[in-house]
């Protein structure tokens, strides 16, 4: 089984099994962090070094936290729109389903409401939803 896990902050690998409660001990694991500026004045005037910096330190230790728990993973950095990082991913890593690993309400980006319903409408992909700490 292929799982595509889109994690706005570092994830433990006790929440992505509580998440995606089946998940085989065989399945291969692609996380992408989505480069999302929390500033719609940074994303306007392209400052996106900051998204990068932290999209790129989610995807490596989250990575890092699902392999030492036994987990096949690897990870990248994704556009800043998670539905086009999910679409690009896709392209490479034909997953059977994904994860999103998002903010809590009062915490979450815009770009992440619904994410759940608009990656099953547009990829016919079951969707498995938790909640990731800043």
């Amino acid at each position: 089984m292929r799982v595509l896990v889109i994690a706005s902050e570092p994830a433990s690998p006790e929440l992505l099994r509580s998440v995606a409660r089946d998940l085989p001990d065989d399945a291969e694991v692609l996380v992408v962090a989505p480069a999302s500026t929390d500033s719609p004045l940074r994303f306007w005037v392209s400052d996106a070094d900051d998204a990068i910096a932290h999209a790129d330190r989610t995807q490596t230790e989250t990575v890092e936290r699902f392999e030492e728990a036994g987990i096949d993973a690897s990870g990248e950095v994704g556009d800043s729109e998670p539905l086009v990082a999910i679409a690009d991913a896709l392209t490479t890593f034909p997953a059977d389903r994904v994860v999103v690993l998002g903010h809590e309400r009062d915490a979450r980006d815009y770009r992440e409401d619904d994410l759940a319903g608009q990656v099953r409408e547009r990829f016919g992909l079951p969707v498995d939803v938790g909640t990731v700490e800043r």
